[in-house]
């Protein structure tokens, strides 16, 4: 099954170029932070240095684990639904489950290796820009000098791998046998309202500080993020529950919403990342925002660990946004590419590209409103709480500026994408489109 999983790689590569760009992209965000560490180990590198150092690893580099893991799976989901009849032919013809399972993994890992493989190079170009952006802030002396090493380079393979081959498993588990596994539907929402009390008791534990205390954004931030980990678990549900209460006008909104019913667990990944998204840009950037000017209005100069924060806080935001529209667009991409015959069959019916195209911009448009909806709550459960701590207001000047670059990003990305591959599906012949794929 190794050799046949060897040869369906090199048979269909555009295939698996979700998955390869996930794993590259993973691969050299974990290898450019935990190159850090290797810097931090060298000798003659003073303590703040090092802890800076170390400190940014740590952070960002289980940021960046966690984030693999999502966009490998979500690319590798999308993959195996897509390959189900491939699948279901290769048990008829006598494959075991064992067999199934080794190929699918074996492919996840191959992938996984050249894209570890290609992102070694630009995570040492990467790790070196990420030194002096630490060394020109003061965070780290000028005198040292950036070291990729068994650290970084280790941590790059291994995570990458274990990431794709778990990720492969999670997919195949849920895709191959067509339900859900046993207990799955009894675990999400106990880890989503688990997610949902511990966020909500972090926001809250924000009035236990001063506005002057050093950790004080630390837990409004974690609050935003549980919370939004919360509902982006419960997201099939709350797709489902906003589309029972639209009523739609016009056939394209009809349509679109009846798609969106049937689709909604399919759909869950997207409103998964596009929660994730909003709260934490949404969240990180408003109250770093407000700490900026509030230290600026007080004539106070940054500490080393205040700019050690700041630089954490973007660059995570940083790493959330390009993996997340990453995702976004991969699923979004393929999930629509697959929809070839039943946008064939609305036109052979007697709808024109343009109607398939607003049903799409619709569909498009209701996710995007209630993963900025959701989003926006969960990050606002950050927001205020800070806020009402840190200044006199309620809600941040900032936020005026910061959500509608949040809103802009997303929805560009989940209904640009749709509208984009839609477009390319539909150049080709309605007939043609359902003859391939009946």
């Amino acid at each position: 099954m190794l050799v046949l999983a060897l040869r369906s790689v090199r048979q269909r590569p555009g295939r698996f170029l979700a998955t390869l760009l996930s794993a590259f992209l993973g691969a050299a965000i974990v290898m450019t932070f935990n190159s850090m560490h290797d810097t931090a180990g060298q000798p003659g590198v003073d303590a703040v240095s090092s802890e800076t150092l170390r400190t940014a690893a740590g952070v960002v580099g289980g940021y960046g684990t966690l984030l693999v893991f999502f966009a490998v799976a979500s690319a590798l989901t999308v993959n195996v639904r897509q390959r189900a009849a491939e699948l279901e032919l290769l048990r008829c013809s006598g494959a075991t489950p064992g067999q199934i399972r080794r190929m699918v993994v074996g492919e996840a890992v191959v992938v996984a290796l050249v894209g570890a493989a290609a992102a070694t190079l630009p995570a040492v170009l990467g790790g070196r820009l990420l030194l002096e952006v630490f060394q020109d802030t003061g965070q780290v002396a000028g005198s040292v000098d950036h070291s990729f090493g068994a650290v970084a380079l280790s941590s790059g393979v291994g995570i990458t791998l274990v990431a794709s081959a778990g990720a492969a498993l999670l997919a195949l588990r849920r895709v191959s046998r067509g339900r859900r596994p046993r207990g799955a539907g009894r675990r999400r929402p106990f880890l989503a309202y688990a997610a949902l009390v511990a966020g909500g008791a972090a926001a809250c534990s924000t009035f236990a500080f001063s506005a002057t205390d050093d950790m004080l954004m630390a837990f409004p931030a974690q609050g935003a993020i549980l919370l939004s980990v919360g509902c982006a678990l419960l997201a099939p549900r709350l797709l489902t529950g906003v589309l029972g209460r639209l009523a739609p006008g016009g056939a394209s909104g009809w349509l679109a919403v009846r798609n969106l019913r049937q689709r909604s667990d399919e759909l869950a990944g997207t409103l998964m990342s596009l929660i994730l998204f909003t709260a934490v840009s949404t969240a990180t950037l408003t109250m770093q925002a407000l700490e900026s000017d509030e230290v600026a209005a007080s004539g106070l100069v940054k500490s080393v660990d205040a700019k050690n924060l700041e630089t954490l806080n973007y660059t995570v935001v940083g790493i959330v946004v390009v993996f997340v529209c990453v995702m976004l667009v991969n699923s979004l991409y393929a999930a629509t590419t697959y929809r070839g015959r039943e946008f064939g069959q609305q036109r052979l019916a007697g709808a024109t590209p343009g109607q398939v195209l607003g049903v799409v911009g619709a569909e498009g448009l209701v996710l995007t409103v209630v993963g900025l909806l959701f989003g926006t709550l969960a990050a606002l459960a950050g927001i205020v709480p800070f806020t009402v701590v840190r200044s006199d207001a309620v809600l941040p000047g900032q936020l005026a500026g910061v959500w509608p670059a949040v809103a802009a990003v997303g929805a560009a990305a989940t209904v640009g994408t749709l509208l984009f591959t839609a477009r390319r599906v539909l150049r080709t012949p309605a007939v043609r489109a359902v003859g391939a794929t009946a």
